[in-house]
């Protein structure tokens, strides 16, 4: 941004009197915050006189470098002569992202290093446009740079500026080639000969155990590069095969210019707005730096992404940032056109998304039109694989979740209407569902196949604890869910227990944008890094975790009453019982104010409180109340949801104990977990094993609706599906409860099994389960005194087993025209299993 020059063309300067009047008034305000911003070390007068010159140089300094015979490297000293010992100094709050970028970089090449990839070598570091060497340096915050790096290249084509970058490595004393050369002619062979001064020893040491550099970067160079096409177009070649680049930049985009690119890594806070577009466009416009969104979308083009971040930086008026991590797009380090390497790798994703078997696909590449065609034909496949035959089909890179390193999160598009209606919110901050439950009924083993509903994902890291199934498919329509599992998934992968625990145990980690950063960043998508990084307040110390989401509106409201009305000593009493006696005698204290008839009509009875506070859909709450009004004989159906909530919260407080193996009431009623009771993924032993870096290769995240990923599971694999109250959301007009049953019928093997809890005692879809070859069985049922489980929650729980004396074609058959009876008589309940 800092690269200014003040340079009014031919063009009258009447029809810039309005922008130049803004623009002064906004540089003098600016200017003055910078001030105020300086370093500390620096005293009032240095800091006055260094954006003095920062100033005239940027805004009043004759430009004299546009000329046709003087080229790009007169134009720059032109303008950084006059400045360049002033640069660092003033663009270290100018230029936002630099060390963001950097500290992505460095946890992709730790990541790497860690695995063994530099076994046999050190990584090669070029930096494009570096100018100072102020990147070179800071990189040492992240990794110690003479030891790790083998060389490092900085290139720049402002000798005034590579002057400054001589004078800080040689008071570093780091050996780092610093290359006066326009970007586009740099050649990494030629200078790297020098380096092994030998032709022998640079094929040995260079030529047979890479094929460029490991790590390419650019700083706010892309936009002061006039032919940006040619120098992307240089990248490719210039990066080692498994390399990344890394890009931190300005840029001004609408949310429309993405529309139908399945490649981007994310829309997360990309839209800039109008007034934004035209008015930073037309700012750096004059300052020779170019925003148009092409240098991005080229480069988006040219690589596959890794990670793209958009941000602000609110010192000067909320100027647009981006950052890119990318690399080679065909995969292997070639354009996939050259290789069956990236359709065979896409084959074997897909497999284990559909449970298909893997066949690897023959001359795949003599007709990329077939493979089009193949997409909408009815062989079975995933949306992933769709997608990603269309964009190879198309010449372009694959989506953004293909080049992860692990290919944990299915690609989805972040675009559609039914992602984007969740408003960047996950409802559930923990899962409220008891995974004792599933254990006990469904008897997990390692080499079942099992698809349940994400929610937080405490259920799903359970799962790989305690029985390590052979792959588990998480599904939720909300992509916020999703990012919070892979939050967990990637904590444990990469962090030691104190701060796993530190992190979901008590909710709180002040630092954790640095180790989000540092530590986590290569274990998680595009699509969730740029969430968390957006949401790095979460684990602030003011709140944390367990008070975020959509159900925090009712915890932090119950919370709020029990301090107005004095409970709040009952309540820690009540969290630190040591007996179930003790337990019983406080809980009338609590009780008289959570089960009130006075809270029950301000709060609990409304439908806000129904739907925004505690997730209960229409179709659910109209179950709850037809219960009630059924044992009524017609009566009181106002008192539905009260009754409802006594039958849940009275057995919990007379036959669980909260402080010891209740975490779920733990942790709503004081905001996080203890030592002594928590989820089992959140043990020392949990930690040892979840650790590991193949625990959990068989994780398969999908967003999207239950439906359509049952419907795309190879018939007879799945051994479990768990599917919690998902039914209950279904209206019984509809058709979607009978043809998600029949997508079951036919994805799960003989014998297995659905289990589901549901509001009603006698959930109408049942008998569509009988109707479509399952035999149905209640297992749970919640009556009045008597706990389900340890949530209490649900009023009944369902295992509905397949079958074996219909086929999936005679499933197919069943006329969804005809509507089955949408209740069960009370004759037909089979009898209950205890929980």
């Amino acid at each position: 941004m800092a690269r200014m020059q003040w340079h009014l063309s031919s063009v009258s300067t009447i029809s810039y009197i309005p922008l130049v009047v803004a623009a002064v008034a906004f540089l003098f305000v600016g200017s003055f915050f910078m001030i105020l911003s300086a370093p500390k070390t620096a005293t009032k007068s240095n800091g006055l006189v260094t954006y003095a010159r920062f100033f005239y140089a940027s805004f009043l300094k004759p430009h004299t470098g546009d000329g046709a015979d003087t080229g790009q490297q007169a134009a720059l000293e032109s303008f950084y002569k006059a400045q360049a010992d002033v640069y660092d100094a003033t663009r270290k709050r100018l230029l936002r992202g630099r060390e963001d970028m950097l500290g992505l970089v460095a946890a992709q090449l730790k990541y790497k290093s860690d695995r063994g990839m530099y076994l046999q070598r050190k990584p090669i570091w070029v930096d494009i446009g570096g100018g100072t060497g102020y990147n070179i340096e800071a990189m040492q915050a992240y990794v110690d740079v003479p030891a790790f790096f083998e060389k490092i290249f900085l290139v720049d084509l402002s000798p005034s500026l590579l002057q400054v970058a001589r004078r800080r490595f040689n008071r570093l004393g780091w050996d780092v080639e610093i290359v006066c050369q326009d970007a586009r002619t740099f050649r990494l062979e030629d200078y790297m000969r020098r380096f092994y001064k030998d032709e022998t020893m640079f094929k040995l040491h260079y030529s047979f155990t890479r094929t460029g550099a490991d790590l390419v970067t650019m700083s706010y160079s892309l936009s002061m590069i006039p032919d940006y096409y040619c120098v992307l177009d240089s990248l490719p070649s210039l990066l080692a095969t498994d390399g990344t680049i890394g890009v931190v930049d300005f840029y001004v985009q609408s949310i429309v210019e993405l529309s139908g690119r399945t490649y981007t890594g994310g829309s997360f806070n990309r839209h800039v707005t109008w007034i934004g577009r035209v008015f930073w466009r037309a700012w750096f416009d004059v300052d020779r730096v170019g925003l148009e969104g092409a240098r991005r979308d080229y480069l988006e083009y040219r690589f596959g992404t890794l990670k793209s971040v958009d941000e602000r930086n609110y010192l000067l008026g909320g100027i647009p940032y981006y950052i890119f991590l990318g690399t080679h797009r065909g995969l292997v380090g070639s354009d996939a056109k050259e290789s069956n390497y990236a359709q065979n790798f896409i084959e074997n994703l897909d497999a284990s998304c559909t449970e298909s078997p893997y066949l690897s696909p023959q001359k795949h590449r003599l007709d990329r039109h077939q493979a089009v065609e193949k997409t909408i034909s009815t062989e079975l496949r995933s949306k992933a694989y769709q997608c990603a035959v269309v964009n190879l089909s198309s010449n372009l890179p694959l989506p953004s979740m293909f080049y992860q390193n692990s290919q944990r999160r299915i690609y989805y598009d972040d675009q559609l209407q039914k992602h984007l209606q969740f408003n960047n919110e996950y409802i559930y901050a923990f899962t409220w569902e008891d995974p004792r439950v599933d254990h006990r009924l469904l008897k997990i083993r390692d080499e079942d196949v099992v698809l349940c509903v994400t929610s937080a994902g405490d259920n799903v890291l359970d799962y790989f604890y305690q029985a390590s199934p052979r792959r588990v498919h998480a599904v939720d329509l909300n992509p916020n869910q999703n990012h919070l599992l892979e939050l967990k998934v990637a904590a444990l992968q990469s962090l030691p227990y104190l701060q796993v625990w530190k992190m979901f145990g008590e909710g709180r980690f002040p630092n954790f944008r640095e180790v989000l950063i540092s530590k986590l960043s290569p274990h998680l998508s595009s699509q969730a890094c740029q969430y968390w990084l957006s949401h790095a307040n979460t684990f602030d110390s003011s709140h944390g975790l367990y008070e975020t989401g959509g159900s925090r509106h009712a915890i932090k409201l119950i919370r709020w009453i029990f301090r107005l009305l004095g409970l709040s000593s009952a309540v820690t009493e009540l969290c630190n019982a040591k007996t179930l006696r003790e337990q019983q005698e406080i809980w009338p204290k609590i009780r008289r104010v959570l089960l009130s008839k006075p809270l029950h009509w301000a709060v609990v009875s409304t439908e806000w409180w129904a739907w925004k506070a505690a997730g209960v859909p229409p179709a659910q709450r109209h179950m709850i109340v037809s219960d009630q009004a059924e044992a009524a004989d017609g009566g009181l159906r106002g008192e539905a949801i009260w009754e409802y909530m006594v039958n849940t919260f009275d057995p919990v407080a007379q036959n669980t104990l909260i402080s010891d193996d209740n975490y779920f009431y733990l942790l709503c009623l004081q905001g996080r977990y203890s030592q002594r009771c928590h989820p089992q993924y959140l043990s020392p032993r949990a930690h040892r094993k979840l650790s590991q870096p193949e625990a959990f290769d068989g994780l398969r995240i999908h967003t999207d609706e239950l439906q359509e990923v049952i419907a795309r599971i190879a018939m007879g694999t799945l051994s479990h599906a768990v599917i919690m109250d998902s039914m209950d959301w279904f209206e019984p007009k509809d058709t979607q409860a009978q043809t998600q049953i029949q997508a079951l019928y036919c994805a799960l093997k003989h014998g297995g099994k659905v289990l589901l809890r549901s509001a009603g005692l006698r959930p109408w879809y049942i008998a569509l389960f009988e109707s479509n070859g399952f035999t149905a069985k209640r297992v749970g049922t919640r009556l009045p005194g008597s706990c389900i489980d340890r949530v209490n929650m649900y009023a009944s729980a369902w295992i509905c087993t397949k079958r074996e004396d219909m086929s999936c074609q005679d499933i197919k058959q069943v006329s969804t025209g005809t509507r089955l009876a949408t209740t069960v008589s009370k004759s037909s309940i089979p009898e209950d299993v205890a929980i």
